[in-house]
């Protein structure tokens, strides 16, 4: 048997999220919204992964965050968590988990899905 050559294998990718105790009505879900466009770019131009989603619910905003990293403590995560306390948000960081399908990355950076 011939085994095909695959290429590299792909890159492992980490889930974890921010739970953020502001309501879905509050202006400042706009601010931290942006704050997270920009730091997703910034890691597109450093050629890393690092995206995210805001996900509102009746009492709590929460971001999930795939990333190629499970450190949650680099300077994208810094700039997020000094951005929200400016904002004078409670927040709490969840533990890092490995992603064993890239599908949701792909969903997050905007890309359709395949199922």
């Amino acid at each position: 048997m011939v085994k095909k050559d695959r290429g590299p294998p792909p890159k492992k990718l980490w889930a974890y999220g921010y739970d953020i105790t502001l309501p879905p009505e509050d202006e400042r879900v706009a601010s931290i919204q942006e704050l997270l466009d920009r730091e997703h770019a910034e890691a597109i131009q450093g050629a890393r992964t690092w995206a995210s989603r805001v996900v509102v619910e009746p009492q709590l905003t929460r971001i999930l965050v795939i990333s190629d990293s499970p450190d949650s403590d680099r300077g994208i995560n810094r700039r997020l968590e000094a951005g929200l306390k400016a904002l004078k948000a409670k927040f709490v960081v969840t533990v890092p988990m490995l992603v064993v399908d890239h599908e949701p990355a792909q969903a997050l950076n905007g890309r359709p899905d395949r199922g």
